[in-house]
């Protein structure tokens, strides 16, 4: 797996144990320009960090190493775990978002996402339940990373879990009256 470095200030200097790694949470940029996403992730101001950045041409960029604790998560919360930033690895992908023209994920980004995703299940022994977006364990704050994220084409890879309801019992449970 090709990967660049380009290390981010901001995470916790204390490492962590591989055992307490028992996520991965899908995050996009949210940011027109990618180049503008890579100055915000290394920049000692923003106090954001993640571990890696996949850029728009398929590019994975190694931001903080995996026994740190990045800074992606926040305010965050799934089942018994609080601040998912302790038990996770944080993966950003280069998109503009909801509110900059979101559009769908570039083919070589998924086949990066895939390849990096596996790799990181294998080495941490992550549960396929636990492979969550941003808006998992932050929905009110956060939508990232969206409808255009192919999570059922990951599914069927391992990486995360899909639903197996039928598309006629979907609308009627989200039907709003």
């Amino acid at each position: 797996m090709n990967t660049i470095q380009n290390y981010s200030p901001n995470f916790e200097i204390k490492k962590r144990k591989l055992n307490q790694i028992k996520f991965i949470i899908f995050h996009y940029t949210g940011m027109k320009k990618e180049s503008e996403a890579i100055e915000r992730l290394t920049n000692i101001k923003s106090k954001v960090s993640t571990h890696y950045l996949i850029k728009n041409n398929g590019e994975i960029v190694i931001m903080v190493p995996d026994l740190y604790e990045a800074w992606h998560a926040g305010a965050s919360s799934w089942k018994n775990f609080k601040s998912l930033n302790k038990n996770s690895i944080g993966i950003e992908i280069s998109n503009p978002g909801h509110n900059s023209s979101y559009k769908k994920f570039y083919k070589k980004q998924i086949q990066s996402i895939k390849k990096l995703s596996k790799f990181l299940i294998k080495k941490y022994k992550i549960n396929p339940k636990n492979i969550l977006g941003h808006s998992d364990i932050a929905p009110i704050r956060k939508k990232d990373p969206g409808e255009k994220f192919p999570w059922k084409y990951f599914a069927e890879f391992g990486i995360g879990k899909w639903h197996s309801l039928s598309q006629k019992i979907l609308i009627k449970s989200f039907r709003w009256y």
